[in-house]
């Protein structure tokens, strides 16, 4: 099985921002080298706790320091942008990076809706429009000269260079599911969204629907998943607490940097706390290596996957590295 990563450059208390993706970078290197498949960023905006605002960029700056392993968006928030300039900025990488670029795109906004509106004014709108814009992102990642949204008979127009990155639907519902089935493209859930709801269903859509393209004959699924393993099970525990605490102070709407873990033992859960807390450890593939492999495997055997892609938060960079090296050690991957 293949094993890929997801970072989003998380903001770490005690830390400087630039620190959360400079790290981006320094591990995609270090994933490369433990042979991992992939390495996807992602797009927030306005998120004090996720920093990774322009993947273009850092997807540059990991591309001009890799060598083998692609490099993803994970994804675009495509409502925000033009469909033609994400074609060329990714069709740049491409020329950068020959054939290791992974255009993934999504609908949501991933911000509030007033960031979305400052970040486009027809935010309220945009994302009705995003089949016909991941249509016109498909014919200009391929090269085509491509009319767009505007009506006939405006002369079509292209992208530059000739480069095709290679085009993915990102989402955690059936409605990217079906949009991914009818237009022939690979499609990855976002697992780690909401724990897994919904991702049977919205797999089995995309395989049943599944219009074969001439770039993709068959469907190409993969699920995002949060896991973290360390030498020990209670070592892994303890560094999950960073992400335990994150999710409670989430649903209060109380967004900051990642703090760490000793700082959450020192505070303690209160009696309130600890069923949520509980429910959000019993669900997460947290542990040794063998026991985060064990339940990997199991997932992917069950929804029928020959890829899965891995996302850690942890506040120190050494513990993330060591996390993907003991997976990359259980999953016998090669460079």
């Amino acid at each position: 099985m293949k094993l890929s990563v997801l970072d989003q450059s998380v903001a770490c208390a005690g830390r400087d921002e630039g620190d959360a993706l400079r790290d981006t970078v320094a591990l995609a290197r270090h994933c490369e080298a433990l042979g991992y498949e992939r390495f996807w960023v992602s797009e927030h905006h306005g998120m004090p706790t996720i920093v990774g605002s322009a993947p273009e960029i850092v997807m540059a700056a990991i591309a001009a320091r890799t060598h083998r392993i692609r490099i993803g968006s994970a994804g675009v928030m495509l409502p925000h942008y033009a469909a033609l300039k994400v074609a060329e900025q990714f069709r740049v990488l491409d020329a950068l990076a020959p054939g290791r670029i992974d255009l993934g795109v999504g609908r949501a906004p991933g911000s509030d809706m007033r960031t979305a509106m400052a970040l486009n004014p027809g935010a309220a709108h945009a994302a009705d429009g995003f089949p016909q814009q991941v249509v016109d992102l498909q014919a200009w990642t391929r090269g085509q000269r491509h009319q767009g949204i505007w009506a006939h008979p405006r002369p079509p127009v292209g992208a530059t260079p000739a480069q095709a990155p290679e085009l993915w639907i990102l989402g955690s519902s059936n409605y990217g599911a079906q949009l991914a089935a009818h237009l022939g493209l690979p499609y990855a859930f976002a697992y780690f969204f909401m724990d897994g709801q919904g991702c049977e269903e919205a797999l089995d859509l995309y395989r049943r629907l599944y219009q074969p393209s001439e770039r993709h004959p068959t469907p190409q699924p993969t699920i995002c998943v949060w896991a973290l393993a360390a030498d020990t099970a209670d070592e892994a525990r303890h560094h999950a607490l960073s992400r335990d605490r994150w999710r409670l102070d989430r649903q209060r709407g109380l967004l900051g940097p990642l703090r760490t873990p000793a700082s959450i033992v020192e505070q303690g859960f209160t009696d309130d706390e600890l069923p949520a807390v509980a429910a959000t450890q019993a669900k997460a593939f947290v542990g040794t290596a063998a026991e985060v492999g064990a339940r990997l495997r199991a997932l992917a055997g069950a929804l029928d996957l020959h890829e899965l892609v891995v996302n850690t938060w942890a506040h120190a960079p050494a513990v993330r590295r060591q996390s993907y090296a003991l997976l990359a050690r259980e999953f016998a991957l090669t460079p």
